[in-house]
């Protein structure tokens, strides 16, 4: 009896900690924006073959987990191919204990989901959007962001 109940809370505890990462539709990324009027959201576009991209991930967890007096949420929406969630995109986001929300682009024209996310994004990553719907602000930057650069950077959003 004791083995059966060890077997099953080693289970329990494996798929437990097996990291959550969706797949997500501009429409989808959108309607989870309005919804937060009074959050910020930090929306991080990057993937797991992009160097800069996964240099600057522990600054935006960093971010997610020091911003207790702001209502903020960062998600990291990576743009890897959807055929590789399972054999890339997860293992990469459990072997960085990454603890914000990971999604995938699950967009059939990637093109036209760069130009909706915002006019001047060229497609270069790592790229990132600000958004604060309740008090109508919006930033997009095509570039790396250091600890400094976000703190600054939600501050003069205000």
């Amino acid at each position: 009896m004791k083995k059966y109940i060890v077997i099953f809370f080693l289970l329990f505890v494996f798929f437990e900690t097996k990291a959550q990462v969706k797949l997500l539709t501009l429409k989808e990324l959108d309607a989870r924006v309005d919804k937060g009027k009074d959050t910020t959201y930090i929306v991080n576009f990057w993937a797991t073959w992009c160097g800069p991209c996964v240099e600057e991930l522990p600054n935006f967890e960093k971010l997610q987990t020091d911003s207790s007096a702001k209502p903020i949420k960062v998600l990291l929406i990576s743009l890897d191919f959807k055929s590789k969630l399972q054999s890339q995109v997860i293992p990469f986001v459990t072997k960085n204990k990454l603890q914000s929300e990971v999604f995938v682009i699950n967009e059939p024209d990637q093109q036209a989901f760069i130009e909706k996310v915002d006019k001047k994004w060229s497609g270069a990553i790592p790229a990132t959007l600000f958004v604060n719907k309740g008090q109508n602000k919006r930033a997009f930057f095509e570039r790396e962001f250091t600890y400094q650069d976000l703190i600054t950077t939600l501050q003069n959003l205000k």
